[in-house]
């Protein structure tokens, strides 16, 4: 009979394609896993994988799996809203970013008026905040970049240029702003493909039949930042990066194309029950004035 344990590692198992690293993040040994599998498929009367290979999710799987994780969300869900109910406390949320730099502002505003809020900082590639979203695993999530998906309802934070940083010194430091044509054969240290940095970067260059020369790419903001100052390359930085705390030396460049920009975006389930604390923080990040760096007045 198809229980709860049976659907979590399904669950699993469908995320990573994979069944010994599904088994060693389960914490159950891979025969095991296995077996569990088989009975799922065997009581829904369909493979949920293609194993031929490489394990793979097939059509039915990916159909179910949508199931399973809106299933295991609301149960948690409902739990999450027992809890709050019965404690009459502050609560939790769970908040999903691709970088959470944008976001030190409000969330350290938040903290200090919600000192009794626990906070769970998710950091999530935008292409999985749908998912996670519906499957309730998180309660909000901001993207820098668009989520065309069903299901998510959304307020739009802010919208700003993107500009190259360039270390000091270099030729192009001394420009008002740089064209996209201007930036073609110049090394690039960037983001790993997904990030919206890097979307942002391919698209600019396919966009003129061009393709970036990459030197570098990293997850990390500080070290793209540390080595664009270091001299390896150039790289394109948001201009909220000029106004952050922790500034490394270089200098910021203007690029001259209206595509050069990225737009803020919070995101939540349309469907979802959002716990108190959960609606607080929507409050916070949707009331934050960016400009300014403060709480609208």
């Amino acid at each position: 009979m198809m229980d709860l344990n049976m659907l979590r590692q399904f669950v699993v198992v469908a995320r990573l394609e994979h069944l010994s690293r599904a088994a060693d993040e389960l914490r159950v040994a891979q025969p095991s896993l296995s077996r569990t599998i088989g009975r799922l498929e065997s009581e829904l009367g369909a493979p949920l994988f293609d194993r031929s290979g490489r394990l793979r999710l097939n059509e039915t799987g990916r159909l179910f799996r949508g199931y399973a994780e809106r299933c295991l969300g609301e149960l948690d869900a409902g739990r999450r809203a027992v809890a709050e109910a019965v404690s009459e406390g502050a609560g939790s949320v769970r908040l999903a970013s691709e970088t959470f730099l944008t976001l030190t502002g409000p969330l350290a505003a938040f903290k200090r008026e919600h000192p009794d809020v626990e906070v769970g900082l998710h950091w999530t590639p935008a292409e999985e905040m749908a998912r996670r979203l519906r499957a309730q695993e998180i309660d909000l999530c901001v993207a820098s970049q668009p989520i065309h998906a069903d299901g998510l309802e959304s307020a739009r934070l802010f919208d700003e240029p993107v500009g190259v940083g360039t270390p000091v010194g270099h030729p192009l430091a001394e420009r008002a702003a740089v064209s996209i044509d201007e930036l073609a054969g110049q090394p690039f240290v960037t983001a790993r493909p997904g990030h919206w940095i890097r979307r942002l970067l391919d698209r600019l260059f396919a966009a003129r039949g061009l393709t970036p020369k990459i030197v570098c790419e990293s997850d990390e903001p500080s070290a793209i930042a540390e080595l664009i100052s270091a001299g390896l390359g150039i790289g394109l930085v948001p201009a909220f990066a000029r106004r952050a705390a922790v500034r490394t030396a270089g200098v910021w460049v203007a690029v001259d194309s209206p595509d050069c920009r990225r737009t803020v975006t919070l995101y939540w389930g349309a469907d979802s029950h959002l716990s108190t604390a959960a609606r607080l923080m929507r409050g916070t990040i949707t009331g934050w004035d960016w400009g300014t760096g403060e709480p609208h007045a």
